[in-house]
């Protein structure tokens, strides 16, 4: 029965975190609609994402303990993540406008500071937690930079579900204009070591809830 038990809440916890985790992360691409503030929305996101990437991701795999299903988790919010953005193209908004983060170089690098320390949790919080937080704003930084003309097509296509005085304006200088990503990254390495542990907590809590 345990065993029932176990297989059952481990394919059920997979599916429910990374959908809760792609929703509340689904509109942390669209930077660009908020013209104004597209540099703090960046790190800001930054950070709730790498949050929902490191819990969920590190949750799956030391429920595992098998290196590769970080990796595995990633790929289930990329393909959740595609599927919701699929919306934004229904709408008519252009191809190449619509932000989608980039979830599978970070839960890979995560799998491999589980892999190369031998399976070390306590290795896994420190290095793949600075890891994550480190390199989803470099990662998602490449969003940006593909999106073509985002002024002019923030313009052309405001954001349906925005009130009138947050549609885009002329953009204004001085909102952490000088490296998003130096921001996010930097604000990433330190707190997802904490959301990595918290993934690993979760992990030891669901154990002594199925015992």
């Amino acid at each position: 029965l345990m065993v029932w038990l176990r297989r059952c809440t481990h394919y059920l916890f997979i599916v429910v975190v990374a959908v809760n985790s792609t929703l509340l992360t689904i509109n942390a691409g669209d930077y660009i609609f908020y013209t104004d503030w597209a540099w703090t929305s960046f790190t800001v996101f930054s950070i709730s994402r790498t949050l929902m990437l490191a819990v969920g991701a590190t949750y799956y795999l030391t429920f595992t303990g098998v290196p590769g299903t970080a990796t595995y988790y990633g790929l289930i919010m990329t393909v959740y993540t595609w599927v919701a953005k699929g919306a934004w193209s229904a709408l008519g908004y252009p191809y190449d406008f619509i932000v989608t983060p980039i979830w599978l170089p970070s839960a890979m690098l995560l799998d491999l500071a589980y892999w190369a320390t031998k399976r070390n949790k306590h290795s896994l919080i420190l290095f793949g937690g600075v890891l994550v937080g480190m390199s989803l704003p470099l990662f998602n930084m490449v969003n940006l930079i593909t999106v073509a003309d985002p002024l002019e097509t923030a313009f052309k296509y405001p954001r349906p579900t925005l009130p009138p005085y947050m549609t885009p304006i002329e953009p204004q200088v001085g909102k952490f204009y000088n490296s998003p990503v130096a921001l996010g990254a930097g604000a990433g390495a330190v707190l997802s070591v904490t959301f990595t542990a918290l993934g690993c907590k979760l992990n030891t809590w669901t154990y002594r809830w199925m015992a």
